[in-house]
């Protein structure tokens, strides 16, 4: 039996693209009834300006509100060195940067070249110098862009020597439109980890084109432990034409129970949790498991068949 990590991405990842500002209150229960399940990290929202990302706009009411559960890595996205000043002072765990392997969508997304990026990084760094908070990255487009199509290994790997030798913690590298399929994502891991196999690398996939899940063995076979979902399969990214949410977390929790992984997470709770989504962001949710209950549950014989 393996042990995996989760981690749930749902108050930032999934609700900064909701249309429906969700209240402040609400994204704080959510995020302490998340805490009692025993996911590994949660990131609860981001540190950016609110004309960028006005759903994310109460950052630190919402992290000012939380109840830390001590197991528990409470992270948030940052795009400067005054987002990650800000993110300090509201005592998150872990900062996320932000990285595109493809020029043209970290254009998009962050109004950058990747070089700008990577010279913020180190302005960020030093800002956190001392502070004790961790630094993570996500590689976008680690497994396609929209924009240029599949990008080079090479250059996978020489952006992941970069932020190692930045000082970056971890690194998830995201599928961030659903181009990867399973042979692409086994291979790519598998690179990845053998050039550095003492670091830690989590996937971050989306589910546009239905592979989500089946990346995810892919990812299982390549060795890595870590995986970053949101509730109710929630998300996506707001400069990627065509990105859909990303696997859910509770369909992705329930697979790897059944085939004998340990998450350390209680399935019952994550999914009672993912049933309030549709009142919560008035809509439904592409998550399954919530609608379809578990394999294990066993329902009554119709009467006329007892």
């Amino acid at each position: 039996m393996t042990r995996l990590y989760v981690h749930e991405v749902v108050t930032r990842d999934g609700f900064q693209i909701e249309p429906r500002f969700i209240p402040t209150e609400e994204k704080i229960v959510l995020v302490d009834r998340l805490s009692e399940t025993g996911l590994h990290k949660i990131e609860v929202t981001s540190f950016v300006s609110p004309k960028a990302v006005p759903a994310l706009a109460d950052a630190e009411a919402v992290m000012a509100g939380i109840r830390r559960h001590p197991a528990v890595g409470y992270v948030a996205l940052v795009a400067n060195p005054r987002g990650a000043e800000r993110a300090a002072a509201a005592r998150v765990d872990e900062i996320v940067l932000v990285l595109s392997v493809s020029e043209s969508h970290n254009r998009a997304n962050v109004r950058r070249s990747t070089e700008e990026s990577f010279a913020g990084f180190a302005e960020i760094m030093r800002a956190l110098d001392g502070t004790g908070v961790k630094v993570a990255c996500g590689m976008a487009t680690t497994f396609g862009c929209p924009f240029e199509g599949y990008q080079p290994l090479d250059r996978i790997l020489r952006f992941v020597d970069r932020l190692v030798g930045l000082g970056v913690g971890s690194i998830a590298l995201a599928d961030t439109v659903g181009m990867g399929d399973p042979r692409q994502v086994r291979d790519v891991c598998s690179e990845v980890r053998a050039r550095f196999p003492e670091y830690e690398f989590a996937l971050h996939l989306h589910n546009t084109r239905g592979m989500g899940l089946a990346n995810v063995l892919s990812g299982l076979e390549a060795g890595i432990t870590h995986y970053e979902s949101s509730l109710g399969g929630l998300g996506g990214c707001p400069f990627a034409p065509g990105a859909t949410g990303n696997v859910c977390t509770e369909d992705l929790v329930h697979m790897l129970h059944q085939m004998g992984h340990d998450t350390g997470v209680d399935l019952d709770r994550l999914i009672a949790a993912a049933r309030g989504l549709p009142a919560l962001v008035g809509h439904d949710v592409p998550g399954q498991v919530m609608k379809a209950g578990k394999s294990t549950d066993l329902h009554p014989l119709p009467p006329q068949l007892r």
